[in-house]
């Protein structure tokens, strides 16, 4: 089965994405993985693409999907995928249909974005090992100290509140259109994020039977 995650920045599609894997033995592809590992292995792409996170820029288009082609021609792909980051925008759409690749189910994981900010605003992880604490879901023992190893519990750049924000505005803008694009295709189904990770597990694969 090829499966496309949608979901907004926080909605913790990562999290559904990976047990959807474990169980049905296929990969996760995430998009900003397979370019650090295309680049680390000097693929004809990976080489295109160093140039330009080394200076610092996006890897364009073309480049990107290069990549995930490369990746999607490898042998652990051959019963299926799941695509995790990609595509983005309805140009990425396209050019993953241009390629003659069939995605059987899209699942677009549904979570507010008050209860996404609360939710990544809330993280906290340790500047020295990288356990990671949540203000009201997992709280250190010692406020701002990490029960691992001692050290001071820091809030990542992308976690801040106007990161958080801004980062959803994109969202909203150039992939959330994505929702019509495969509506039409009638493999959208849309999994409303619960409280317990769980519960939107149960939800997910009930997604996938239907």
């Amino acid at each position: 089965m090829n499966i496309i995650f949608l979901g907004a920045p926080g909605a913790g599609k990562g999290t559904q994405a990976e047990k959807v894997s474990a169980k049905l033995g296929i990969p996760t592809i995430s998009t900003g993985n397979i370019i650090r590992e295309a680049i680390k292995g000097g693929t004809a792409m990976g080489l295109k693409a160093r140039e330009y996170t080394e200076a610092g820029k996006l890897v364009p288009d073309e480049i990107v999907i290069g990549i995930i082609k490369e990746r999607l021609s490898a042998d652990d792909c051959k019963n299926g995928f799941i695509l995790d980051g990609f595509p983005r925008t309805i140009p990425q759409a396209e050019a993953l249909d241009a390629m003659g690749i069939v995605i059987d189910k899209v699942i677009d994981l549904e979570v507010p974005d008050e209860a996404i900010a609360k939710r990544m605003s809330g993280r906290r992880v340790c500047a020295k090992c990288g356990a990671s604490y949540h203000l009201e879901y997992k709280k250190p023992s010692a406020e701002g100290i990490c029960d691992a190893c001692g050290a001071e519990l820091v809030q990542r750049k992308d976690d801040a509140p106007e990161t958080v924000l801004e980062r959803l505005k994109v969202y909203h803008s150039e992939t959330e259109p994505l929702k019509e694009y495969y509506s039409g295709t009638g493999k959208l189904k849309i999994v409303e994020g619960q409280e317990n990770v769980e519960d939107t597990t149960a939800l997910t694969f009930k997604a996938l039977e239907d």
